[in-house]
This record gives structure tokens, sequence and C-alpha cells, in this order.
């Protein structure tokens, strides 16, 4: 166990850094969530009338967005693996003694600290605006979130191993996110659409997410809202883990 540990936390450090030497993927990975706060939360002000206060919008909107950016950022894991692939990486990981498990969770934690501190940035520019800080709400909303990215980012890794190419993967992740990021109200609350959407949004595990990270928000833990966001992502992060890491081991062989 403390040998898995150990190459996980090796493994980890060695992505991050790979990552911290690329700041264009930081500044991207950090832009795109206060450009949404500053550009679109002003739209939703006349939304009801009389129109929403600023504070009033982004305690609704900043969930959402941060939602969206766990999902932005764990989505980005595949091309970073099948850039490994084509640049000689993987296969010089077939050699390695390391678990299969740590290969895919350093990669995995590295994405869910990138997120932590973007999250935070994001979080604090947002107080500044109006939005209201409730901590420990926000504290198990980042758990909640960061078993959201580490579904993502494993199941992006998984699927850029047996595609092998940008293109394929492009594809597919693209054909999903638009219907997922939709139906989960990242951007509106899904109670202001029809109500066949409703109900289709309900098999969308991102949904569940979403709403109970506004509920977290604004300072609610003991909700049933949330308690129905944890059994749905926790057994599909055992599931995705899982699955990710017997794709490893098949792909690292």
């Amino acid at each position: 166990m403390m040998r898995i540990i150990f190459e996980i936390w090796i493994l980890f450090r060695r992505k991050v850094m790979e990552t911290i030497r690329q700041p264009a993927w930081l500044f991207i990975g950090l832009i795109t969530p206060i450009l949404y706060i500053v550009l679109f939360s002003p739209l939703l002000k006349n939304l009801n009338d009389p129109p929403l206060s600023t504070s009033e919008v982004l305690n609704t909107f900043v969930p959402g967005i941060l939602s969206l950016l766990a999902f932005i950022n764990g989505a980005s894991a595949g091309f970073l693996v099948i850039n490994e692939l084509q640049t000689g990486v993987i296969e010089r990981l077939r050699v390695s003694p390391a678990s299969r498990f740590a290969l895919l969770m350093g990669t995995v934690l590295r994405d869910v600290v990138m997120f932590l501190a973007a999250s935070i940035i994001v979080i604090f520019i947002a107080y500044l605006f109006g939005f209201d800080v409730h901590i420990w709400g926000l504290l198990v909303m980042f758990v909640l979130l960061s078993l959201l990215i580490s579904i993502i980012s494993a199941l992006s890794g998984g699927l850029g191993l047996i595609f092998k190419q940008v293109g394929s993967l492009a594809s597919i992740q693209n054909g999903l996110q638009l219907p997922l990021t939709l139906l989960s109200g990242v951007l509106l609350p899904m109670s202001l659409a029809p109500k066949w959407m409703q109900v289709i949004a309900h098999i969308n595990p991102l949904y569940y997410t979403v709403e109970a990270s506004r509920i977290l928000a604004g300072g609610t833990i003991n909700s049933m809202v949330v308690f129905k966001a944890f059994a749905v992502i926790i057994p599909l992060t055992v599931i995705t883990l899982y699955w990710s890491t017997k794709v490893y081991q098949k792909a690292i062989a």
C-alpha cells in the first residue's frame, strides 16, 4: 500500500512539473471561467422581474461554472495521454515496475489539484463581485467536484489509450460534452427548461453535481440533493477508475 502511495506521489509530481512548464494551459484554464463570470453572468440579471442582483446571479452561476471547469480540465487528460503515446513516453513506461493504477492516479490527482487551485482563484474573483462565500459548503463542494474531475480525467485518459488519435478522441468528447453540459444546467438552472428537458437531465450524472454544488455554495450541506449527488458520483468514480486501470494495464503491458 505504501509503495503504491509513493508511486502515485512520484508520478503526480512529474505531471505537475510538466503542467507548470506549459503556462499556456494554466492561463487558458483560468481565463475561461473568469470570462464566463465577467461576460455572461451580467446577461442573467434580467431573467427575473425585478432584475436579480449581482450577488444573486453569482450565487447561482459560479457553482455551475466550477462544475464546467472540472469537466473541461478532466477532459484534457486524454489528449495528454495521446501525446505521451506519440512521443514514446508510454513505450518507456512499459518497462516500469510502477503500478498501472499509480500511472492513472498520477494524472488524475494532477487534474484535481490544478482544478482546486484555479477554483480558489475564481471564487476569490467572484467574491470581489459579490459572490457569498460559505466555507463549509464550499469545502464539501470541492470534494464533490474533485470526484467529478476524477471520473472525467480517468475516462478521458482511458479513451485516449483506446483511440490513440487526437481526432478520434476529440470527436467523441465534443459529441458528449455539449449535451452533457447543456442538460446539467451549468449556465442556466434546469428549472428554466421545458419539462421534457428536465426529465432527460436526470439521466445525466453532471446534472446532480451541478444541482448539489449550488446548494452547497449556498451553505446548505444537509440536503437530499447533496446526498443524491454523492450517491451517484461515488459509485461512478469507483467504476470509472477500475475500468481505466484495466485499460492502462492492457495498453502498458
